[in-house]
C-alpha cells in the first residue's frame, strides 16, 4: 500500500484536474446556447435554398448546369470535412473520421482517387496524416464563424469539379440532433442530388435575368456556401454539447476517484497509527 504522503499527492492532483473539467464544461454551457440560436437562425435559409434548388433542378431548362449533371464515372471525388479546432470533446472528431474513413476505403478499392479539404484544426491535423492529397485547409474560425473564411475552401472544390478533375463532392461535419446526441453525416454536395420534395420533372421553367447561365452559376454558388456554412454552425454547436457532456463525465469520474483515494488514505493513516500503538505497548512490555 502506497504511503499517506503519495496518496495525499494523488488526492491534490485528482482535485486540480477536477477544477479544469469543471471550468471546461461551465464555458461550454455558457456557450451552448448562443452556438444554438446560431444554428437555428440560419436553417431556414439554408432550408429555402435547398427548396428553390430543388424547382432549378426540376426545371425544363434549355440551360444545364454543370453541379446539375451527373457524370457516369467517378475517378475522382472530393471531401469538405467540417471538424473543431479544439479537443477535450469526447468522441465527437474521432466517429466522424471514422465515418469518413469507411467511405473513403470503398471508393478506393474502385480504383477513385480522394481529394479532402478540412475545416478546423483536427480534421487538418488528421488527414495530413493520411495518403490522401489535402488540396487545402482553414482554421480557428472562432465562435462566430464567417462565410467569408469558408469561400477559399468552398471554390477549390467547386473549381475542381466545374473543371471535371473531380466528379463527385461530399460534405461531412457532426449534425446537432440535441445535447445528447451529435449523428456524424456525409451529405453529397455535387452533383447535386435528386430532390425528394418534387413528384416529377415539371415542364416549366423561370425567367432568367440577364441569362441563364449567370444566375445559375450563382445562386448555385450561394447553395453551396450555405450548406458547408450551415455545416460549421451544426458542428459547432455540437461540439459545445459534446464537450460540455465529457467534461461532466470527467468531474464525476474524478469526485468518485477522489472518494476512492480519500478511502484509502484514511486506512493508510489508521494502519500506521496501530503499528505505532504496536510498537509502543511492546516497548512498554520489554521494559
Amino acid at each position: 500500500m502506497a504511503g499517506g504522503r503519495e496518496i495525499k499527492t494523488k488526492i491534490k492532483s485528482v482535485q486540480n484536474t477536477r477544477k479544469v473539467t469543471r471550468a471546461l464544461e461551465m464555458v461550454s454551457a455558457s456557450k451552448i446556447r448562443k452556438a444554438q440560436e446560431r444554428m437555428k437562425g440560419s436553417r431556414p435559409y439554408a432550408r429555402l435554398m435547398r427548396q428553390m434548388i430543388g424547382h432549378i433542378a426540376k426545371a425544363n431548362s434549355e440551360y444545364v448546369h454543370p453541379f446539375l449533371v451527373e457524370r457516369d464515372q467517378v475517378k475522382r471525388i472530393g471531401y469538405v470535412i467540417v471538424s473543431t479546432d479544439r479537443g477535450l470533446c469526447g468522441g465527437l472528431n474521432s466517429v466522424l473520421f471514422r465515418r469518413i474513413l469507411v467511405d473513403m476505403r470503398e471508393w478506393q478499392a474502385k480504383g477513385v482517387e480522394v481529394d479532402v479539404v478540412c475545416v478546423g484544426q483536427k480534421a487538418t491535423a488528421f488527414f495530413r496524416r493520411l495518403k490522401v492529397n489535402l488540396l487545402g485547409s482553414v482554421t480557428h474560425l472562432g465562435e462566430q464563424p464567417e462565410l467569408e473564411k469558408l469561400v477559399g475552401v468552398i471554390k477549390v472544390m467547386l473549381d475542381g469539379y466545374s473543371e471535371g478533375k473531380l466528379d463527385r463532392v461530399f460534405l461531412s461535419y457532426n449534425d446537432f440532433v440535441n445535447t445528447m446526441t451529435q449523428k456524424p453525416t456525409v451529405d453529397q454536395l455535387l452533383p447535386l442530388p435528386q430532390s425528394d420534395s418534387l413528384e416529377s420533372r415539371h415542364d416549366w421553367d423561370y425567367l432568367y435575368e440577364p441569362d441563364a447561365e449567370t444566375v445559375l452559376n450563382h445562386v448555385l454558388t450561394r447553395y453551396v456556401e450555405s450548406l458547408v456554412y450551415q455545416a460549421t454552425l451544426e458542428n459547432l454547436a455540437s461540439e459545445h454539447a459534446a464537450r460540455m457532456v465529457a467534461m461532466k463525465s470527467a468531474s464525476d469520474n474524478a469526485n468518485k476517484l477522489i472518494e476512492t483515494l480519500q478511502l484509502i488514505y484514511n486506512k493508510a493513516r489508521q494502519a500506521a497509527i496501530t503499528q505505532e500503538i504496536s510498537e509502543i505497548v511492546g516497548g512498554a512490555a520489554a521494559v
